[in-house]
């Protein structure tokens, strides 16, 4: 198991734990349902600034999202690019 399957899912494992990653993170109707009480990600903050028409305020952590969610787009798109080993 460990020589031969393995090696051949590490990949798609990876690419897989990265999908995930970046689509609960974005992931808003389930984080405002799901959260704990007094506890607020980027995309609720984000949310709650555009909701009350600071559009100023909420800037910055809508960049912030984009930006956490671009590394593992880009992790993703280089380890499908590269050749299996």
């Amino acid at each position: 198991m460990r020589r031969v399957h393995a090696p051949l899912l590490q990949r798609t494992t990876i690419a897989a734990a990265l999908l995930v990653f970046v689509d609960v993170m974005k992931e808003l109707p389930a984080t405002m349902v799901l959260r704990p009480f007094n506890s607020d990600t980027l995309a609720v903050v984000a949310y709650q600034l555009a909701r009350d028409e600071r559009l100023g305020e909420a800037a910055l952590p809508s960049l912030a999202l984009v930006l956490v969610g671009l590394i593992p787009v880009i992790l993703l798109s280089r380890t499908l690019r590269q050749p299996a080993a």
